[in-house]
C-alpha cells in the first residue's frame, strides 16, 4: 500500500521534501517576534514549500541557536505523505483503516493471506524499547528553545507543534498503551516553567485529574520535533480507546521507537529532535494567554496546569519545529481537509447513508459540516445529524450540519446553497439543539463548553414530511449536452 519511503524522523522526511524541491532555506535575519509569522502566513496560503529559517532572531536580537523549521503541513500533499502517502492515496487508506477498527471475520487460511496488510498493521501497533535512547545533550534550559511570538497581542514565546505525553496515576511506565499523546500549546514562562493548555475533555487532562486525586505530581514529556507520523497520530481525533502511539506505527510503516526519559519515570520518542521533561503538581496553575488562535481570534487569559521543567535534551546539532494558527488557512486546516477524507470511510461503516462528508476549512475545519445522504425514508437526516454528532469527539464540537441529497455535491457552495434555497423551510427544517458540548475555545456560545447546535435538512421531502407535492428538478437530455459540447469545441478551435 504505502508507496513512499519511511520516515523515521524529521530530518528523513525534510530531505525527502527537498529532494522535491519543496524545501527552502531562509537565510536572511528574522524575528521570531511576529516578523517570521509573516512569511509563514504568505508562504502557505500561497501552497509553498517546508520553510528553514536559519538565521532567527530572538527577542534581544541574538541570533537563536539552532534553525526554525515550519510550514511542513502547508499543503495536503505535505500531510498525505506524513502519512506514507500520495493525496490519491488517502481515501483508500480510509478504507483500510475503517476495516482494521471494524474487520470482518476470518473465511479460512486463503482469506487470512488476503488481509496480511491488515495483520501486518496490528504488528505495527506495538511500540518497540531502544537501548540508548536520545542520542542528546543537555541544553541550558527553555531559553534556548527558539520559540515565536506569533501575533502581536500574544502574551510572550509560544510552543506550537509539542506531542505531549502522559499517562495515567497508577500505570507503570512501561505500560504504553495507557500513554496519551496530544498537540497542547505551550507557554514559556521561564527557564524552567511552561502552561499546558489543555481542555478539561482532553486526554492530558484526564490524566492529570487522576495524580491530583491521588495527591501526586504527574509525569510529563514534550517531544518537540517528533516524526511526521507521531506528529499526526497525535493530532488525528482518534477514539478513546485507539493508542495513539500504536498508531503512528501504522502510519509510519514501522513500530515507534520509545526510549526512557532521563529525569522522570516515562518514556519518549526516541527520534526526537528535542525532548522537555517535568512534572505538573496537582493544582498548580498560571495564566496563560492570550494568543491568537486557529478562529482568528485572540483568546482570553485563563488559568492552566503549570510544567515545572526537570530536563531539556536535544540531538546533535537540532532543529526546532514551529507552525502559527490563525484564521483559516493555516497548517490545522489544511490538516483538516486531509482528515476530512481520511475520516469519510469510518463514518460510512457507522452511517451507511452517508455518501460524503465535507467540513469546510474557512470553518475552522470542524464547526460546520456538509452532510451528503442516500434518501429513502422521512426524518432520515435528522437521524442523521444526531448520528454524526455523537459518533466521534470532533464531531461533538460541530455547530452547523447541512444535510442535502445524493444529487448535490457537498463540496460545491452553489450547489449547497441552491439546495438550501429551494428545499429547505425555515420552521420545518431547522433541528436546534441546546446545552450540548462545545469548544471551550468559541467565544460565541453564551456558556463555557456548553452551546446550541442547529441542523439544517436541505433534502428533499418525502411523505408524512410535506403535504404538498414536490417539485420536479429540470435537466437536459444527456445527449443534447453532449452534442452542444461537441459544437462549442468545434467553435473554440
Amino acid at each position: 500500500m504505502r508507496r513512499l519511503p519511511v520516515f523515521p524522523d524529521l530530518r528523513a522526511f525534510l530531505a525527502h521534501a527537498e529532494s522535491r524541491r519543496d524545501l527552502a532555506r531562509i537565510a536572511a535575519p528574522l524575528s521570531l517576534r511576529h516578523e517570521m509569522t509573516a512569511v509563514q502566513v504568505q508562504a502557505l496560503r500561497a501552497g509553498g514549500p517546508v520553510l528553514r529559517f536559519d538565521h532567527a532572531l530572538q527577542a534581544d536580537g541574538a541570533r537563536a541557536s539552532m534553525p526554525v523549521v515550519a510550514n511542513l503541513f502547508g499543503t495536503r500533499a505535505r500531510v498525505a505523505a506524513g502519512l506514507g502517502l500520495a493525496l490519491d492515496e488517502v481515501p483508500a487508506f480510509g478504507e483500510f483503516l475503517a476495516a482494521l477498527r471494524s474487520p470482518a471475520p476470518l473465511e479460512g487460511a486463503r482469506d487470512a493471506l488476503s488481509r496480511w496488510p491488515l495483520l501486518k498493521a496490528g504488528l505495527l501497533t506495538r511500540p518497540k524499547l531502544v537501548r540508548g535512547g536520545l542520542q542528546s545533550e543537555a541544553l541550558a534550559g527553555l531559553d534556548t528553545v527558539p520559540a515565536q511570538t506569533p501575533w502581536p497581542e500574544d502574551a510572550g514565546p509560544l510552543v506550537t507543534w509539542p506531542v505531549v505525553l502522559t499517562r495515567p496515576c497508577g500505570s507503570a511506565a512501561r505500560d504504553i498503551s495507557s500513554y496519551n499523546l496530544g498537540v497542547y500549546r505551550l507557554q514559556i514562562l521561564g527557564p524552567d516553567r511552561l502552561i499546558l493548555r489543555w481542555l478539561p475533555q482532553r486526554g492530558g487532562a484526564a490524566h492529570a485529574r487522576s495524580w491530583a486525586e491521588a495527591g501526586q505530581p504527574m509525569p510529563v514529556v514534550v517531544a518537540l520535533g517528533a516524526d511526521p507520523a507521531t506528529l499526526l497520530a497525535a493530532a488525528l481525533p482518534l477514539p478513546e480507546n485507539v493508542s495513539e502511539l500504536g498508531f503512528s506505527g501504522i502510519l509510519r510503516g514501522e513500530r515507534a521507537e520509545l526510549a526512557p526519559a532521563a529525569t522522570v519515570p516515562m518514556l519518549a520518542p526516541a527520534r526526537a529532535e528535542m525532548l522537555i521533561e517535568g512534572q505538573v503538581f496537582p493544582g498548580e496553575t498560571a495564566m496563560e494567554g492570550p494568543f491568537g488562535d486557529h478562529t482568528g481570534y485572540y483568546n482570553a487569559a485563563e488559568p492552566f496546569p503549570l510544567l515545572r521543567v526537570t530536563a531539556v535534551r536535544a540531538r546533535p546539532d537540532p532543529l526546532y519545529l514551529s507552525t502559527v494558527t490563525g484564521r483559516p488557512p493555516d497548517e490545522p486546516s489544511v490538516i483538516g481537509e486531509v482528515f476530512n477524507d481520511l475520516t469519510l470511510p469510518l463514518v460510512r461503516a457507522q452511517i451507511p447513508e452517508v455518501l460524503d462528508l465535507y467540513l469546510p476549512p474557512a470553518a475552522c475545519s470542524y464547526r460546520l459540516a456538509v452532510v451528503r445522504i442516500r434518501k429513502r425514508y422521512p426524518g432520515q437526516a435528522r437521524r442523521v445529524m444526531l448520528a454524526l454528532w455523537s459518533m466521534l469527539p470532533q464531531f461533538s464540537y460541530t455547530k452547523m450540519l447541512v444535510v442535502v441529497d445524493d444529487d448535490i455535491d457537498a463540496r460545491d457552495w452553489d450547489d449547497v446553497l441552491w439546495a438550501m434555497a429551494t428545499r429547505m423551510d425555515p420552521a420545518r427544517d431547522l433541528l436546534v439543539l441546546d446545552g450540548t458540548p462545545m469548544d471551550y475555545l468559541d467565544f460565541s456560545s453564551p456558556r463555557e463548553g456548553l452551546a446550541g447546535k442547529l441542523g439544517l435538512d436541505a433534502t428533499g421531502k418525502i411523505g408524512g414530511e410535506t403535504t404538498r407535492a414536490w417539485g420536479r428538478a429540470m435537466a437536459l437530455d444527456p445527449a443534447h449536452q453532449r452534442r452542444a459540447a461537441e459544437i462549442l469545441a468545434g467553435l473554440c478551435g
